[in-house]
């Protein structure tokens, strides 16, 4: 492993936030890469907890990469759920081998084993990695102060890891087939809700680039997978539990097994008419699962999560995206019985939303809102 903090390479005045090794300091950011793999003879690549597209996908990425620079022994590892219905599909239909992150994973490799995070950064943050374990790569869009390892390259400017991962796949010509460009593709159109949602250039030059090996067919099939009565009935009891204050709409629902309804409801009630700012929360198992949506230029939602939760969980993102996960057993030992539970979650969880984004105390539910437009 190659547990030496890179210095950062501030050349170019790209805004990039570069970290490379002293002696790649004059090469490209794959061709970095491909050096540090060479130098290894396997390498784990961890996702965060309950990957989506562009995790997954840049993972795929990564691996082949890997593989052109010569390690034959490629592991990607992941923890929590793959329960979003195009997950799933993501998974099922472009057969990416994914391995259950298990615990001392990380900690027992061998010698010139390199270890690598993709759409994620710090450990013990979003994954299940021990604080403070030695990271060889980091490849990342999120924004994020903390992060030490051999090579990063984080750009925060860009809708995308899988961005990135085009690009180096690109530059590196490595071996291109309709699986990999399809899966890029999709996480592309997904990250970025369509090219709607913090996409730039650099993303319609990435798809343009892979539309041309991408199986269009697959991307539709993808795009439209079933949905399970769970994820309806969750996203449903978000649009009933909903609150409005001025432009911040706040949903608790609950318990539900659809972690990933929770995302797929905020994204629908940031729709409403007069909404700027969706939360949706909800109890997932053992957590209690957050996240936001906004348009609000005044609103960096995921320094608003931050804020709110960061002293009880984990919490943040994007200026427009965020999500956040807070440990269940700050509430559990208040009460077993589940509908006296989620009501002691919902007043804290919103309590807490309210004063962060410095609301008025008092919500517009849905009738008063009806009774007003009467």
């Amino acid at each position: 492993m190659a547990p030496e903090v890179a210095e950062v390479e501030g050349g170019g005045g790209d805004s990039r936030g570069l970290f490379v090794l002293p002696q790649y300091r004059s090469m490209h950011p794959a061709q970095e890469l491909t050096e540090l793999l060479a130098a290894g003879e396997e390498l784990t690549i961890v996702c965060h907890n309950n990957p989506d597209p562009d995790c997954l996908a840049s993972a795929f990425a990564l691996g082949r990469i890997a593989m052109a620079a010569g390690i034959d022994e490629r592991h990607i590892l992941y923890s929590g759920d793959i329960s979003h219905q195009q997950n799933r599909a993501f998974v099922n239909l472009l057969d990416i081998d994914l391995q259950s992150f298990e615990p001392g994973a990380v900690q027992d490799r061998p010698e010139g084993s390199l270890l690598a995070f993709v759409d994620h950064a710090v450990p013990g943050a979003n994954n299940r990695v021990p604080a403070g374990t030695p990271v060889d790569i980091v490849i990342d869009h999120h924004p994020n102060e903390a992060i030490e390892a051999a090579f990063i390259d984080h750009r925060e400017q860009v809708g995308a890891t899988a961005t990135i991962l085009t690009e180096y796949v690109r530059e590196l010509n490595t071996e291109m087939d309709t699986d990999l460009a399809t899966a890029l593709l999709f996480a592309l159109r997904r990250e970025t809700l369509g090219f709607l949602r913090g996409a730039t250039r650099a993303e319609y030059d990435a798809a343009g680039w892979l539309h041309e090996h991408a199986d269009n067919a697959l991307l539709r099939t993808l795009s439209t997978p079933s949905v399970t009565g769970a994820t309806v009935d969750a996203i449903a009891k978000a649009i009933t539990s909903r609150t409005v204050r001025g432009s911040v709409l706040i949903s608790g629902i609950g318990r539900t097994s659809e972690r990933d309804a929770l995302p797929q409801a905020a994204d629908y009630l940031a729709t409403l008419e007069g909404v700027e700012t969706a939360i949706v929360f909800g109890v997932v198992d053992d957590g209690i699962q957050i996240s936001a949506r906004s348009t609000d230029s005044r609103i960096h939602i995921g320094d608003v999560l931050d804020e709110a939760f960061g002293d009880v969980g984990s919490a943040g993102g994007h200026r427009e995206m965020a999500g956040g996960e807070v440990p269940l057993g700050l509430f559990a030992d208040f009460t077993t019985d589940d509908a006296q539970l989620f009501a002691i979650v919902d007043q804290v969880m919103s309590a807490r939303l309210v004063a962060e984004l410095n609301l008025s105390t008092e919500p517009g539910t849905r009738d008063n809102e009806e009774a007003q437009g009467e």
